[in-house]
């Protein structure tokens, strides 16, 4: 099988699993904003904005490392092995190490909900550490359904705790620590990870190496969190949970497309660390990056366009406020898509180091214009603050990766892309009726011109496979 057929063959099942995920996520927005108040979801926000900031500290990017490396392992299953034992007995230690220190420091520091949030991290880690594993296997299914679970999982939850059990803030983070655990325990038996475990072979120079690959994305995962979250801790601090409220559901449309994102960079990832050595890197390299930008414009574009007739339908009126700042951030997905896809070479050449810098750029960057113009703008800063750190790393990145792979561009892309966004943003302001449905036609035809290869060609897959 090539290289490109293999990546859409990986993409496709991933995308399934993830996609039904997001999806059941995104339609949970209509509960979550008629059964909490905008401070209740600006809280349960911030703490799931810190949970993420706690399992790159806590696991030190393990799980990254353990991906990287089982896959030069495969079909080798001594060696596979030892790469598990060494993991779990490290994780032992790290959720052991943090479980200690998060009583002592709680029971200083007031929290709501002290015990849901540490079951919540602990879960987190090891779902985490388990997707990469069956990622690091090739189980790409497993993967998915696990995905799936998860996502079955939290809208039942939800439902049950939120409408029936009326629990609101407290549910939903009861919900989301029960999906990763659900999650967690289907891998740990999918895999058959216990009869890999083995701490004889705990390898201290292993052990070494695993951590002299994942500790300098520790930095980078930190300032992924200033970037993409510390926002919520600012407009928390400075303007209230309330706001934070309401820019937690502007962010919720764009997460849509973050999450076609994450889906695209699992298979990716592997595509690139498989293929970082080929004599025609620069050419599928190039291949993919044009597809894939393509693809992710057109639905950047397609979501402003969209907007003013979803919005109306998904969101209760207490949140109308969100809608203001959706574009911004949704132009941050569509740079968010080149950083992850530039990263994903680095880290395939294992040049962590790198991608750590560049995003510890992007976060002071956007931590310098959040403080400084939030009084004055208010919720536009942060929103304006996220897409102007993308945009700094994606074209650092752009630049700088060109000292090792060749990556082109159709010509006239840049161009392209930036007309059309100014098109449909400009009219997404104005916001009138007509003016919508021109902006919704013409993005619409855009979508199919600019990507009429990628459209042609999945339908051409489609029909052979439902031939054969």
């Amino acid at each position: 099988m090539n290289k490109k057929k293999q990546f859409a063959k990986t993409t496709i099942i991933i995308f399934f699993g993830k996609v039904c995920t997001q999806l059941i996520s995104f339609f949970l927005l209509p509960l979550y904003t008629a059964y909490l108040a905008t401070e209740e979801y600006g809280i349960v926000d911030l703490i799931q904005t810190y949970v993420t900031l706690f399992v790159p500290i806590i696991t030190l990017e393990l799980e990254m490392s353990i991906f990287r490396f089982i896959i030069d392992s495969r079909g080798k299953d001594n060696d596979i092995k030892t790469l598990v034992s060494n993991n779990f007995y490290v994780l032992s230690i790290s959720l052991t190490l943090f479980t200690i220190l998060y009583f002592i420091i709680t029971s200083f520091v007031s929290i709501p909900f002290r015990f849901i949030i540490w079951i919540d991290v602990i879960v987190c880690v090891l779902s985490g550490n388990f997707l990469q594993i069956a990622r690091g296997f090739g189980q790409t299914l497993d993967f998915s359904i696990s995905c799936i679970l998860t996502g079955l999982t939290t809208v039942c939850s939800n439902i049950f705790l939120i409408v029936f059990c009326g629990m609101q803030a407290e549910g939903m983070i009861i919900s989301m620590a029960l999906a990763n655990f659900i999650c967690a325990l289907y891998l740990f038996i999918r895999l058959k990870l216990l009869p890999k475990i083995d701490f004889k072979l705990v390898d201290k120079k292993l052990l070494k190496e695993m951590y002299k690959y994942s500790i300098p994305l520790v930095p980078n995962g930190i300032s992924w969190w200033i970037v993409n979250v510390s926002d919520r801790t600012i407009i928390s601090w400075i303007l209230g949970a309330g706001l934070n409220g309401i820019y937690a559901i502007s962010n919720k449309f764009p997460t849509i497309i973050s999450s076609l994102t994450g889906i695209f960079n699992l298979s990716w990832s592997e595509s690139a660390s498989l293929h970082i050595n080929s004599p025609d890197r620069d050419e599928f390299f190039s291949d993919i990056a044009n597809t894939i930008m393509k693809l992710f414009v057109a639905l950047g574009v397609g979501m402003i366009a969209c907007m003013p007739f979803v919005f109306p339908l998904m969101i209760n009126s207490k949140y109308n406020g969100a809608y203001d700042y959706i574009p911004p951030l949704v132009l941050a997905t569509v740079f968010n898509v080149a950083i992850c896809l530039y990263s994903q070479i680095y880290l395939a050449k294992k040049m962590s180091k790198q991608v750590a810098s560049t995003t510890i750029m992007g976060a002071i960057i956007n931590i310098l214009i959040n403080i400084i113009f939030i009084k004055y703008i208010g919720l536009y800063a942060a929103a304006i603050s996220t897409t102007i750190s993308y945009f700094a790393m994606v074209l650092y990145r752009h630049i700088d990766l060109k000292k090792y792979v060749k990556i082109k561009y159709e010509n006239g892309f840049f161009i392209k892309s930036f007309l059309i966004f100014t098109f449909a943003i400009v009219l997404y302001y104005y916001n009138h009726l007509y003016t919508n449905i021109i902006s919704l036609v013409i993005v619409c035809i855009y979508a199919v011109v600019s990507n009429k290869t990628f459209l042609r060609d999945s339908f051409l897959t489609i029909k052979n496979k439902i031939k054969h």
